[in-house]
Order: C-alpha cells, then structure tokens, then sequence
C-alpha cells in the first residue's frame, strides 16, 4: 500500500470591465451555480473549487497540472463544465491504480455566502470521485476584507488529498 500527497491552489478574477455582465450573474463552485454579482473571468466555467482539486490529485501522482491536461489554448474546453474535467482526472487516478481517501478545500472568497451551497459541492464532488460523502470536506473563509479576496477581485482555493494505491 502506497500513500500520496497532493495540493493544489487556483484563482479567478472577477469580471468587473465586461459591457455585458448580466444583472443576475453567477459563478460556478463545487459544480454548484451560485448568484453574484460580477461572473469569474475563466476559459471554463471557472471552478476555481474542482481546479484546485484536480491540480492536487494530478501533484499527488506527478502527473503535471490542470494547464497541462486541459490547456486554455484548446477551445475543446471554452466554457466547459469543470466537472467533466475532474471526471477525466479521475480516469487518470485510477488508471494509476490510485483512489482518494479524502480531500480537505478552503474556498477564499469575501463574497458571496458559501454556507449554503457547500453540501451541494460536496455531493457532486463525492459523486463525481466515487468516494462517500464523509471524504469530501469543503470549508470557506473570508480574509477579513484583506489581500485581492478581501477586497472582491477574485476567489481562491486552497485544496489537499490523501491517495491511497
């Protein structure tokens, strides 16, 4: 039996410049759609919750990072659901012989109020892994109106897993 470590981290801006943000807007965290005020600036929708998770899966076995796999030059993945890639990144885990034991992410975000919304992103995380729900721990914090995500210019995740062969 082997054991991996992996950690990941990823960041979107908010769309403050664009002439054509909608009045209801939304960001996408967990696979979950969550009302905001400004969109996530991103090639895909913009997870920034599954792309740190799909970063630290890949650094646990070595297997390079979120760019690499699904680069935003390839407009097979404009706008693409971040699910559908942490599905293939799953793939690419058991493929190694590899299963997640569990995962533990911080989203940073002033705004908006994630609480609601977190056991919905760990459903679909859990579902999406095949793993119990229990494995899943989606946390979020603020930095007290400090730094880019205290001032709303952006959201970030931080992102562990623990693999298991």
């Amino acid at each position: 039996m082997t054991m991996r470590v992996g950690q990941g981290y990823d960041v979107h801006a908010f769309d403050t410049v664009s002439a054509d943000i909608p009045a209801e807007a939304s960001i996408v965290l967990g696979g979950v759609e969550i009302p905001s005020d400004k969109p996530l600036l991103a090639h895909s929708d913009g997870d920034v919750l599954i792309h740190a998770l799909c970063d630290a899966l890949l650094g646990a076995l070595a297997l390079g990072d979120i760019g690499q796999h699904f680069p935003a030059s390839d407009e097979r993945y404009s706008d693409i659901d971040s699910r559908q890639l942490l599905r293939q990144v799953e793939q690419l885990v058991s493929g190694k012989g590899y299963r997640l034991l569990n995962a533990d992410m911080t989203i940073v975000a002033q705004r908006p109020v994630m609480a609601p919304y977190i056991p919905a992103m760990r459903q679909n995380i859990s579902t999406d892994l095949s793993v119990e729900y229990d494995a899943i721990s989606v946390k979020a914090t603020t930095t007290e109106r400090l730094g880019f995500a205290g001032r709303e210019e952006g959201i970030a995740c931080y992102t562990t897993v623990l693999l298991q062969s």
